[in-house]
């Protein structure tokens, strides 16, 4: 039986919920609050990376237009600006690190955020850092627990 996302974050019973302040996790983030009584915490902190110019489009796009190009963001983690000027992942990962930091002196939090934010709060956890970075992406709408 598939347990519905709503379902197994309420069971979670976080104290604290909070969301990186864009629409799709306020999407979910609005409704957990009104079932658990929580007002969520909208965090820009917890934002997915900035792609620069290849906001908005998908993968396949990207790839089709600048071939290989993104391998830079693993590649070259601390130089590299997907989109010409998007956030390097060296960058990313420290903005992430300090929301964690930030999100750790609130008690039991439910973290609602994005595939390259999780990665990251992995990354953080492992010996290879950076350097795995992708495999540590999660699938859309799983749960990670740190």
């Amino acid at each position: 039986m598939v347990v519905p996302l709503l379902d197994q974050l309420a069971d979670l019973a976080p104290h604290v919920i909070i969301h990186s302040d864009m629409k799709r996790t306020r999407a979910i983030a609005g409704p957990l609050g009104k079932r658990l009584g929580i007002l969520p915490i909208a965090e820009p902190l917890w934002r997915e990376r900035y792609f620069g110019s290849w906001e908005g489009q998908s993968w396949n796009a990207i790839y089709r237009a600048t071939g290989n190009a993104m391998d830079g963001m693993i590649d070259a983690p601390e130089t590299f600006r997907p989109g010409e000027s998007g956030e390097t992942t060296r960058e990313l990962f420290n903005r992430i690190m300090a929301a964690l930091v930030s999100a750790s002196q609130k008690g039991s939090i439910l973290i609602i955020t994005h595939g390259g934010p999780i990665a990251c709060a992995r990354a953080a956890r492992t010996a290879e850092g950076l350097a795995k970075i992708a495999e540590l992406v999660p699938p859309t709408g799983s749960v990670t627990l740190l």
